[in-house]
């Protein structure tokens, strides 16, 4: 099913972003839940903001939606501001965690819901409802109620009813969270498939790092009502900007010390335990680019487990080489995790792919190492 063949999401001559939040605010009882936020949505885009609970995100969300009404700032939709726009008559339609189907209406009935509101005629109505069961893959469950499908298939319908009133944009709040692990992974699957024959706007809050990482074309981190970092998924994980984007996106080691020494190619810090880390003078994310890297500024190193190598013998480097003891092993198939402690104290965890081949026993000497340009320097300062 195409765009073309449910007529969703009209273009607009000249317009770039579908939603753009522009220095927005929102206070609850003198609680800043939202700080300030920017954010420009593409057209066509799957856009997801990701965050810990608490963080702002579902408010954000709720604020394009019209759900809630900002204490500052403006919110832009295709070109138009929303300010005196109420949720009912915004291009938006959203899909909630509970799906809050109608349990005394019937799948197409819960579908046509919507258009029966606007009232739109009987045929039309029930031409763009087999369009939308359709799209989903639910033709043969138009009749049965909500109790009687599978979890999945419920979420299948609450898109469907979303999609069928052609909103510009479609709003996701925690979509998959009631869903098991394997059925999770298959509804990512189905759910970007989806966005990419529509080309409708997607717009996802979610705190499971996966499925952001990999869903979207873009992730907006929020962390204590504010945006930390906006990028693609690679540009995420791999160039995070801040402590805590490293920290919050998949797994990472974290030093905090102090630069030692700097030029042109390399950066030395000391860590607090008394590590001494190289670093590539390119390796520098994000606020720390704009920051004079100086002796004595205070630096946060960041390693990717998947990143560091082992050895049970001394390796010929000469830089970011610790020796330390093999505290745990866990075999995970795929891959091994192995956790070191290092004789200066500090817990390390490494990531390595299974190869099959005999696994150290706990309590081993063990040499951990990674290249300069593998492990990243971030500012403390946000």
């Amino acid at each position: 099913m195409t765009q073309t063949a449910l007529n969703i999401g009209t273009t607009v001559a000249n317009i770039q972003n579908d939603v753009e939040l522009r220095k927005v605010f929102k206070v609850f009882q003198g609680h800043t839940a939202v700080r300030g936020v920017d954010i420009n949505i593409r057209q066509g885009e799957f856009f997801s903001i990701l965050g810990p609970s608490g963080c702002g995100k579902t408010t954000t969300l709720r604020l394009i939606a019209g759900f809630e009404t900002p204490s500052a700032g403006e919110i832009m939709i295709r070109g138009k501001s929303m300010s005196q726009t109420p949720a009912y008559r915004r291009p938006v339609n959203t899909v909630f965690q509970s799906y809050a189907l109608f349990n005394h209406l019937s799948v197409k009935d819960n579908i046509a819901f919507g258009l029966r509101i606007k009232r739109l005629g009987k045929t039309e109505t029930e031409e763009k409802v087999a369009q939308a069961l359709r799209l989903v893959k639910m033709e043969k469950f138009a009749d049965r109620y909500p109790h009687q499908i599978s979890g999945g298939q419920q979420q299948r319908v609450a898109l469907a009813r979303a999609l069928v009133n052609r909103p510009a944009v479609l709003l996701l709040d925690e979509p998959l969270g009631a869903l098991d692990l394997k059925l999770r992974k298959q509804m990512q699957m189905e759910l970007s498939s989806l966005h990419r024959d529509l080309g409708v706007t997607f717009v996802m809050v979610t705190h499971d790092q996966e499925e952001a990482m990999s869903m979207s074309d873009r992730i907006a981190v929020m962390h204590e009502g504010r945006i930390e970092q906006i990028g693609s998924p690679q540009e995420i994980y791999e160039r995070p900007q801040s402590p805590f984007v490293a920290d919050f996106i998949g797994d990472t080691n974290l030093f905090q010390g102090r630069v030692e020494f700097t030029n042109d190619s390399t950066i030395v810090v000391n860590t607090d335990s008394g590590l001494k880390i190289i670093v590539e003078n390119s390796a520098v994310a994000g606020d720390a680019k704009n920051l004079e890297i100086y002796a004595g500024a205070s630096v946060v190193i960041s390693v990717r487990p998947e990143k560091i190598d082992i050895s049970l013998y001394s390796p010929e480097v000469s830089e970011n080489c610790f020796e330390g003891r093999l505290m745990n092993v866990m075999y995970m198939g795929t891959h091994v995790h192995y956790m070191v402690k290092l004789l200066s104290g500090d817990r390390m965890m490494i990531r390595q792919p299974n190869t099959g081949g005999t696994l150290p026993n706990p309590d081993t000497p063990i040499y951990v190492y990674w290249a300069k340009q593998d492990c990243l320097a971030l500012s403390e300062q946000r």
